[in-house]
């Protein structure tokens, strides 16, 4: 499935974890590796530029962290982010320079790019967001099956195992969510797509799409 690669979904240069997702050919394959990255990331950053807070959190001096947000470890919140009221980050946690982490917003197991927003009541675990995506109010990862099974990705008659049971989703560079969307384990989204509000949303979702509903997905002009 080449819309499901690394190099189809996201431009590296937009993010601290650019050698560790250039080593894969899936970005879920990453998501197994994102603590001990951080970790090895973390104690390497200029400390001119980046504070060591607490154990294995690392913020930019740039950032604006609010006093009410929950950080734990490992962590780095990138240069010129914001964290706002009453956000949680439950570690293993990359969130990009200039992202945006609103108010009740939970991470866990994530890596955010570069310019990345999940502003309001966002729900992001085990996934990967691209450059410039932008998640609406109150959309959300699902990042385990109800059955508790393997995830497995689906596109049409193409599938992939993935082997992992907590998998969230996968979305491209500069992709919109709409609000109160669920994206179901192992959704992939390709870059530069919508998706409505109120879609739940599972499988492959091609990049230069409008997603309204599993049965009525069009191309952008």
């Amino acid at each position: 499935m080449e819309e499901c690669k690394v190099c189809n979904l996201y431009n590296l240069n937009e993010t601290i974890a650019k050698d560790l997702l250039a080593t894969v050919t899936y970005p879920w394959e990453v998501l197994s590796k994102i603590s001990d990255y951080i970790l090895e990331l973390g104690n390497k950053l200029d400390p001119e530029k980046y504070d060591k807070v607490g154990e294995d959190v690392w913020i930019a001096k740039t950032a604006k962290v609010m006093s009410t947000a929950y950080i734990h470890g490992p962590t780095i919140i990138g240069e010129n982010a914001e964290v706002r009221h009453c956000a949680f980050i439950r570690g293993k946690a990359i969130v990009g320079e200039g992202a945006v982490v609103g108010n009740s917003t939970e991470l866990k197991n994530a890596i955010l790019f570069n310019k990345v927003q999940v502003p309001h009541y966002n729900y992001v675990g085990d996934s990967i967001l691209g450059y410039k995506t932008h998640m609406g109010a109150g959309s959300i990862t699902s990042n385990v099956k109800s059955d508790k099974k393997l995830v497995v990705v689906k596109n049409g008659k193409e599938q992939i195992e993935t082997g992992i049971k907590k998998f969230g989703a996968m979305i491209g560079d500069e992709v919109e969510v709409g609000c109160g969307s669920v994206l179901n384990p192992g959704t992939v989204i390709g870059k530069n797509s919508n998706i409505y509000p109120l879609c739940s949303v599972r499988g492959v979702v091609p990049q230069n799409s409008i997603y309204k509903n599993k049965n009525e997905i069009i191309e952008k002009y």
